[in-house]
């Protein structure tokens, strides 16, 4: 039999390409928490400041966020918040492999943590730290987006080239290895039409 011991954190993450509807996840496991009366901290990466109001979904939904530009950052407002039970945190492909033993150590405290963020770049690389946290997760939710091409699954998105017209609809930003944007840079794509 097991010695008591404190309960145990979990890591929850959420996975895909732009588009997939990542943050509306994030934010629904969030609202859930907050229903369950639980303790919950909603971090967001600074990178991008367009959304002074935190998290904002490409469907308009929008929660208030404290945001990091760093891992030394987001170090501090956790500091702020040691009772939290529940982390949330969008943007996670923001803060690079960094990232990683800051939810370790959360985990250690016995926090649920759940993690939002760019499982791929925009040409179809594994986009750091994703990948490392979805080997590490008690459940990952890895979800596709719509080609904007066909209207196939897309598990993909890649950036328009000069003079490429963007489709689909809403707005948002993500970080591709080297640019910010959203529908006007991006579109999310099958694999078919990936890279055409």
């Amino acid at each position: 039999m097991c010695a008591t011991a404190a309960a145990p954190g979990r890591l929850e993450v959420i996975a895909g390409p732009m588009f997939a509807g990542k943050s509306e996840e994030l934010l629904r496991r969030v609202r859930r928490a907050a229903l369950a009366g639980i303790d919950t901290l909603v971090l967001t990466h600074a990178f991008d400041d367009r959304y002074a109001e935190g998290i904002a979904t490409h469907t308009g939904d929008v929660m208030a966020a404290p945001a990091a530009s760093d891992v030394e950052g987001l170090r501090a407002l956790l500091a702020e918040h040691p009772d939290a039970r529940v982390i949330a945190l969008d943007e996670a492909q923001f803060f690079g492999a960094g990232l990683l033993p800051v939810v370790a150590e959360l985990l250690d405290r016995g926090a649920t943590v759940i993690v939002a963020g760019l499982a791929v770049t925009f040409d179809a690389e594994p986009f750091p730290p994703l990948p490392e946290l979805m080997a590490l997760a008690d459940e990952v939710l890895r979800l596709s987006a719509v080609c904007a091409v066909c209207g196939r699954d897309a598990p993909l998105h890649q950036r328009l080239g000069a003079g490429e017209a963007a489709s689909g609809a809403g707005e948002g930003l993500a970080l591709t290895v080297d640019a910010v944007g959203g529908t006007e840079s991006y579109q999310a794509r099958c694999r078919l039409h990936h890279g055409r």
